[in-house]
């Protein structure tokens, strides 16, 4: 009958159809577990078998054993493209992924940088506090800061620095 069909016989490639079609779709089907791709390899198993009969060798083996193993082929390769696609998926997937904020931890460690540098800040001295006071935290510059001081530009910025260095080492940053 494959020699038929690989003449173009269409009545021979209905018959043929006719006895593998069923076992075709048995054998994908144990493969693939899924009834829709099943029927899909399937037909494109049996498509391929009216495309290469040609290709048929009757002295190695029979003509069924040539269609299940072209079917069980294309089965075969269906499944390890599926897998290729998920893990190639799968793996964009951890790429793409960023860790989830915790808003919890975040606001614990606000609240205990706060607390350290409101503690740091206690060790200055009065007139270092203030200098830095007003400078950092209320945006003034070392102009405005010595004139509401009421003291020397340079006198403002030695506090600082002094004050500066001071929590520097108190909040234990690496200078």
């Amino acid at each position: 009958m494959l020699v038929r069909v690989a003449r173009g016989d269409q009545e021979a490639f209905e018959s043929l159809y006719t006895v593998v079609a069923g076992p075709v779709l048995g054998l994908v089907r144990r493969v693939l577990r899924d009834p829709a791709q099943s029927e899909e390899v399937a037909q494109e198993v049996l498509v391929e078998v009216w495309r290469t009969a040609a290709r048929f060798d009757p002295r190695q083996g029979g003509a069924m054993a040539w269609v299940m193993t072209m079917a069980h082929r294309r089965a075969v390769d269906r499944v390890r493209s599926a897998q290729a696609s998920a893990d190639r998926e799968h793996r964009a997937a951890l790429r793409d992924r960023t860790p989830e904020f915790d808003e919890v931890a975040e606001q614990v460690e606000r609240r205990l940088e706060r607390e350290q540098v409101r503690r740091c800040m206690g060790s200055l001295t009065e007139l270092q506090r203030e200098s830095v006071v007003l400078a950092y935290y209320r945006g003034r510059t070392y102009r405005e800061t010595a004139d509401l001081l009421g003291v020397a530009l340079g006198t403002v910025k030695t506090r600082l620095r002094d004050g500066l260095i001071r929590l520097r080492d108190c909040l234990g940053v690496a200078a």
